[in-house]
């Protein structure tokens, strides 16, 4: 605004600055707003979960849960180079990722992650339950169920030791 006052006015000290640096500024900020995917929701976790976090076993979990509640830009959906080099990705209609939760598993730190399975049915995430866990991390193995028709529920779990 005062750029334009500045021009309307014949005062090129304000105008300039304004125009060349303001408009830029102003696509950009356009540009990452429409670009914009909000963190997915991290559901409360109980009190032995806490501890578990800290251990270093758990900081790979840890890396991805921060990763997915955190705002990202320019991407589709959470954990999207993650699902294309799983082959679990529809351009059209890609997995969204709902929500995350911490959990302890027989003393060792865990994770679910519920999707909105849009284009990829149940049947893709089947065939690939054996590399899901393995893909994350050396150590972990998946568990699929479908808490709801549309839903994917994949828990990520220490593996038996």
């Amino acid at each position: 605004m005062i750029g334009w006052i500045g021009y309307a006015t014949s005062n090129p000290n304000l105008s300039l600055p304004t125009i060349f640096y303001g408009i830029p500024i102003l696509l950009g900020g356009l540009a990452l707003k429409s670009s914009e995917l909000p963190p997915a929701e991290l559901l409360p976790a109980g009190a032995d979960v806490v501890a578990l976090r800290q251990q270093p076993a758990s900081q790979t979990l840890r890396k991805l849960v921060k990763d997915v509640t955190r705002w990202r830009y320019g991407q589709k959906a959470h954990l999207e180079s993650s699902l294309e080099a799983l082959k679990l990705w529809d351009e059209d209609a890609p997995p969204q990722l709902l929500s995350v939760q911490e959990l302890a598993v027989e003393g060792r730190y865990a994770i679910s992650l519920r999707f909105r399975t849009e284009g990829v049915p149940m049947a893709r995430w089947q065939e690939k339950q054996d590399r899901l866990g393995r893909f994350f991390d050396k150590g972990l193995q998946a568990r699929l169920s479908q808490p709801a028709n549309g839903e994917l529920l994949l828990e990520l779990l220490p593996a038996a030791a």
